[in-house]
């Protein structure tokens, strides 16, 4: 994402989440408990406007995402979606569709690292969220469902088919979008769709950790390290290494590969500068 902006101002009030900032460390939380936080055209459009917002700041170096109440998210809101999405022709559905798929471009094109506080239920486009993030922290209590099939839809959806298989392989991928079942954090983790199982009722504050520890290391090198977790997917080997070498010969150019090596010479912890 482009870090210029235009003539747009920043947007002050976002109405369907809520955002704190906190030295370098953004906490995006869906706001809506009544529901389960189900997701509404808004909420959509927010996600979407939000996270290229904060990747065009520059000062955003780790961002959290959780819902509030008792659970990550629902998916989305079945009488303001589902319900609206039946009386729309084709393009309006494609153009609705190209938009959660933005959301979930957005979350693993944005330069920094984005870390998913998952507890209660994580279900069709929640399961989806949470799997576009780099990691998922998650409560003993968490589930994720991917509930497309369930409504006479693809699994693939939100490119949930292709990023499930990169995360726990073709044969659990292929079960879960198939069959829509709740998998429960135990199996998650032995799956491993969970990063970190914290501790009951500590997933938020275990994956704010986290992200504070990420703000305050090296940005630019995570950065690059997610932008070729994420490029190289689908490269040959070739092309890969060859991509690795010119981003390290880049970052070799870098003040905090310098600063590195002046603080290893001193015996003191480097304090990294982001670039």
């Amino acid at each position: 994402m482009s870090p210029f902006t235009g003539s747009a101002p920043r947007t002050e009030d976002w109405r369907h989440l809520r955002l704190t900032l906190d030295q370098g460390v953004a906490t995006v939380t869906l706001a809506r408990p009544e529901k389960l936080n189900a997701l509404t055209f808004g909420a959509y459009a927010d996600l979407r406007d939000l996270l290229a917002e904060l990747a065009r700041d520059g000062s955003v170096r780790a961002l959290v995402l959780g819902g509030e109440g008792r659970g990550f998210c629902s998916g989305g809101d079945v009488d303001e979606i589902i319900g609206a999405t039946l009386a729309m022709d084709t393009r309006r559905l494609l153009d609705f569709n190209r938009m959660t798929g933005q959301v979930v471009r957005g979350l693993r094109e944005c330069p920094f690292p984005v870390v998913a506080a998952v507890h209660g239920a994580a279900a069709g486009a929640g399961a989806v969220l949470a799997l576009a993030a780099d990691f998922r922290v998650a409560d003993p209590s968490a589930r994720f469902s991917f509930l497309f099939t369930k409504v006479g839809l693809s699994g693939g959806d939100m490119g949930a088919a292709y990023l499930l298989p990169r995360v726990v392989g073709l044969g659990h991928a292929t079960r879960l979008l198939m069959l829509g079942e709740p998998v429960r954090a135990p199996e998650a983790e032995r799956i491993g769709l969970i990063s970190v199982l914290a501790d009951e009722g500590q997933a938020g504050t275990q994956a704010a950790a986290l992200a504070r520890r990420l703000a305050d290391g090296p940005s630019l090198a995570l950065a690059q390290t997610k932008a070729l977790l994420t490029a190289e997917l689908d490269m040959p080997l070739s092309a890969a290494i060859e991509m690795d070498a010119s981003t390290q010969a880049l970052l070799m150019t870098g003040a905090d590969y310098a600063e590195f090596h002046a603080a290893f010479t001193a015996g003191r912890a480097p304090r990294w500068q982001g670039r």
